[in-house]
């Protein structure tokens, strides 16, 4: 039985919960968060509640990984510290938000021998998968552009005042917050990119973040010809629109799209029948917000896996890092070519 903690008790922290109570390989021993039980609806948990990271981490409690789902300024403190102290690290996007920590937390793991678990769960979705074996396989060809176009809604309604969410150091930024988990299926899918170019606007969060709320960013990939660009805002009224990868190869067009990537809308490829895919899981419930899907029970699964036998991790610390240096990258053209 492998046990775990999980420090942040937020809307994904109490998700990785449930996932860990849910699993017959796991055991949940204990809970963190700065605020009380009261406030988060947590009276009736049988588990351990600590009020912060240091009293969960000198309880002398004995647990195997901690799972680190606080806002993302303190992600490569926690992870780190967690490292030290010879656990294991399930570690929510994004890993960090600088290349510099992350490399940071890869040299802790290296150096205690402990695995650090990146959460990428949109690899699990059913297109994700099968666009991941169709460019493995080369059944588009040569990759000639790829579009990313990420367009969702983050109004006053989840920006609210004294809210991590929107301010620079415990958030990031966009690019981190809202649609790491597109960058890295595209990471996944074609590797680096190079050439970075961008245009960037704050068109209605002036007082709501400290950043942009759009960009439109063109690249070439590292590997082969191709040319990508990558559209995106939290600028939509009312409610989510659309996250959608379209693909144009030497041999086909694939897009995958809906709310969330979650849908095959177009495939028409030279001598290949679409197969037919499981239905992917439902988005991340917060309410009035929508997110990314509900895949967390696979990266327990894969932490039971890789600590019960010697499977792969299915998103490893480098790649977590690669994405974080890919928007940083992104970024440092964005802080070169436009202030807020």
């Amino acid at each position: 039985m492998i046990k775990f903690a999980v420090v942040g008790q937020g809307h994904i922290g109490k998700r990785h919960a449930e996932m860990i109570r849910r699993n017959p390989d796991t055991e949940l021993v204990a809970v963190c968060d700065v605020l009380s039980r009261q406030e988060l609806g947590l009276d009736n948990i049988e588990e351990q509640f600590f009020k912060s990271f240091d009293e969960l981490m000198q309880s002398g409690l004995d647990f195997d990984v901690v799972n680190i789902c606080t806002p993302n300024g303190f992600h490569a403190e926690y992870a780190i510290r967690a490292l030290e102290a010879k656990k294991h690290v399930v570690l929510e996007k994004p890993i960090a938000l600088t290349k510099a920590d992350a490399e940071k937390i890869l040299y802790k793991s290296l150096k205690m021998s402990k695995h650090v678990f990146s959460v990428m769960q949109n690899r699990y979705s059913p297109p994700s998968v099968w666009l991941k074996q169709i460019v493995e396989d080369r059944v588009l060809g040569d990759i000639y552009m790829v579009k990313l176009d990420c367009y969702w809604n983050r109004d006053e309604h989840y920006y609210k005042p004294g809210s991590w969410h929107g301010d620079a150091k415990l958030d990031g930024g966009t690019l981190f917050t809202q649609f790491s988990h597109f960058i890295d299926i595209m990471y996944w899918l074609f590797g680096d990119i190079t050439n970075i170019n961008g245009s960037f606007a704050d068109f209605n969060h002036q007082h709501l973040t400290d950043f942009e709320d759009s960009g439109i960013v063109t690249f070439n990939f590292v590997e082969g010809k191709g040319m990508g660009c990558l559209n995106y805002s939290t600028a939509v009224w009312d409610t989510n629109f659309e996250s959608a990868i379209t693909i144009i190869g030497s041999k086909g067009t694939v897009k995958v799209a809906g709310q969330y990537m979650n849908e095959v809308v177009y495939c028409h490829i030279m001598d290949y029948e679409m197969p037919e895919l499981a239905a992917s899981n439902p988005p991340n419930d917060y309410g009035r917000y929508k997110g990314s899907a509900q895949n967390h029970h696979y990266v327990i699964e894969n932490v039971v896996e890789k600590l019960m036998g010697d499977g792969d991790i299915k998103t490893n610390l480098l790649e977590g890092l690669k994405v974080v240096d890919i928007i940083e990258r992104i970024y440092a053209v964005r802080d070169n070519k436009w202030k807020k």
